[in-house]
Order: structure tokens, then sequence, then C-alpha cells
């Protein structure tokens, strides 16, 4: 089938995502998994295929473009992910050929052809695989890609824990797709897990993306040892990029009169964070949302903002996500607001605070970390 005249992988963008010199909206992955997959795409029946993974849509807009393809179900963790992949399909006429889906079964029930972009967690693989195999046809045949540079033989191991048949294709322009049928049903269903912190007294659910899984990262644990010091009389508090939401559950158990917004752009952040609440009693008090930053949060509206802001942008070092919520946390924070965060020293954080937020103040540090509190004038 001929693509629509306004489809072009060239014209993709990353936005509401950063935009840089440096990072793409599609890769030769992309461009390997739409090809090695095209006879299935190409006789897939409307609603059988499904897309996992896909960053900006090239894969879903790909397959609805170039092989007719539609009913599409997708699944991508970030917000910003679904958010460009609405925006690239709106220009092409393609925006009624898909529809986005969480995690959840209804993704992949009774799907015979499933794209899916090779995560680099293994876990997050793993939870991915156990669901199509428990949920689709059982014909299904699941195209997993990525590039070369990424793919560890683990994940052969890890789709052979849920699949029969995991065959490798030959590399292209340094991308490669594994070919995985034979799906292996009856396994018991294992996600989220949880683990509780003595040392703590906190429990932590996670989901198989969610970053550091059920342990706390040691970023996270250095602002811990700080955080009573955090605006100790305020009554709303955000926990920003909250990941297994960590923080917020920490301050709600040690605050019994605030209440806190939990918010991560992660759909697998979201879930485990909801799951985190409930198992440490403070689901009534710590409300889970997932967005893009704060944008659904309203100017001057919370006391206290806490973060521990990402240095990557997929495989790429980069500033710009930090930047992005520093903005967010100046406009959502009330006048004499504090913005806490915690960071990678070598990264040097304190001028863009200074500039963005307000006096910022070394609180600790250590060998690898700093936390600063940031005033909101």
């Amino acid at each position: 089938m001929a693509p629509p005249e306004d489809f072009a992988f060239e014209r993709l963008r990353r936005r509401p995502d950063v935009e840089a010199p440096n990072l793409f909206a599609v890769d030769a992955a992309d461009r390997l998994l739409l090809d090695t997959a095209a006879v299935d795409l190409g006789r897939a029946p409307a609603g059988a295929a499904v897309v996992i993974g896909d960053t900006y849509g090239a894969l879903t807009l790909g397959a609805a473009a170039l092989h007719g393809v539609r009913g599409i179900r997708v699944h991508q963790d970030p917000l910003t992910g679904e958010r460009a992949l609405a925006a690239n399909a709106e220009p092409s006429g393609l925006s009624d050929s898909f529809r986005s889906f969480a995690l959840v079964p209804e993704l992949v029930a009774g799907a015979t052809v499933v794209l899916l972009r090779l995560p680099r967690s293994l876990d997050a693989l793993a939870e991915i695989a156990q669901l199509v195999a428990t949920h689709a046809s059982p014909a299904v045949t699941v195209y997993a890609g990525g590039m070369v540079k990424h793919l560890t033989t683990g994940m052969n191991d890890v789709l052979l824990g849920s699949f029969g048949s995991v065959r490798a294709g030959l590399a292209r322009q340094k991308a490669r797709v594994l070919t995985v049928d034979a799906p292996l049903t009856g396994r018991p269903d294992q996600w989220p897990r949880r683990e509780f912190h003595d040392d703590l007294g906190l429990w932590v659910c996670a989901h198989g993306a969610a970053f550091a899984g059920t342990s706390i990262d040691i970023g996270t644990r250095f602002l811990l040892t700080v955080l009573g010091e955090a605006r100790p009389d305020a009554r709303t508090a955000v926990d920003l990029g909250c990941g297994t939401g960590v923080i917020a559950a920490a301050l709600a158990l040690a605050r019994p009169g605030i209440r806190v917004v939990a918010t991560d752009q992660s759909s697998a952040a979201v879930a485990s964070a909801a799951e985190t609440m409930l198992a440490n009693g403070v689901a009534d008090r710590v409300e889970v949302v997932r967005d893009d930053a704060l944008s659904a949060q309203p100017d001057g509206s919370a006391e206290l903002i806490v973060v521990n802001p990402p240095f990557h942008i997929g495989a790429a070092v980069h500033a710009g996500a930090a930047l992005r919520l520093f903005d967010d946390a100046a406009r959502v924070l009330a006048p004499d607001g504090e913005l806490w965060a915690v960071w990678n020293s070598h990264l040097g954080y304190r001028t863009p605070l200074e500039r963005i937020v307000g006096p910022t103040t070394q609180v600790a540090r250590n060998a690898k970390f700093t936390v600063t509190t940031s005033l909101r004038r």
C-alpha cells in the first residue's frame, strides 16, 4: 500500500519531548522492524496489531501508512511519547489508526503481531513478554528490535522465559530484530513486585519498567537523610518525577497532616507509585498523577516540591529534562515555597536552579550527590 502523501519518517518530531540536533525521532531499528514484519503487518486484520515501546510514533505510523494497518493498539511508557505520536499522526491524517493503552491485558488480547522496541531493562522486558504470552493469540509473532549496541544476550534469555522460540535476524545499519513466537502460558503473574525496607519502614512496589525497581536508588537515599528539614510546616507537597513513589510515601508517613501529589510521565512509575501508596497506607493523602512534568498543576499551588531529576534522555546525556522540571517547579511553587533537589554533583545544577527558581543553598553533599534547596521569590 502506498503511503499517504503527507507521511514521511523525516517529518516526525520528538515534541513535546526535548529536541536537539543529536536527538532523533526515528532510527534504523524502527525501519528494520517495519521491514522485517512487513508480511505479517500486511495481512493483519484490523485490531490484531500491537506496538509497544514506540518512541515518537515511527512504528505505529509506519505500520499504518506503509502497510495499511488499522486499529493498532499502542503502549508507550512515557507520556511525552504518547503526545508526540498524536502530534505526528495529525498532519498525515492517521490519528484514527491507533489507540493508546496502559500495559494491561486489553493491550494485547488476541493480537497476532506485535512490534516491540526492546527496553534496556530486563525487568521491563520480562513484564511485557509475560503479558503478551499470556493474553495474545497463541499464533502471535513478536518482532523485537533495537540498536545493536543496546542489545544483550540476557534479552534472549528473558524472552525464552515466556516464548518457545527466539531467532535473531541479520543486522542492518547497526540495528537487529529478534523474531519471537510459540508463547508459553500458565505462568504466574509476577508484577508488580514489592519489597519492605526495614531501615526506612517503607514498602516499595515496582512494575518492570520502573527506575530502580523495588530498590531505592542512592541519590534518593541521600535525600531522605535530610528530608525532615524540608519546609517542616508545608501542608502541600509535590514529588516531581516520583518514580515508584518513595519520596511521596516517606513524606506522607512522616507528616500526617500533609497532602502530596506524586507525578511522573512514566506509565510504569505511576502504576508502581499507586501500589506503593496502598502498601504504606497513605493512598488517601497522596494523589498519583501521570503528567508531563507539572503541566496539570496550577501556578503557585505547592509549598514544597522535591525532585531527583534525570540526566539522560534515552541513551544521551542531556540536561534538557532536568531544566524542564526546574521550569515547571518554579511556576508551581507558591511564593516562599521551596524546591529540594538531589543531583549528581558533577552536573553543576546550582547555577540553573538560581536562575530559574531563586536563591539556592547547599544542604548536604557526599562523594557523588548534592542536595540543594531553592527558595521561590
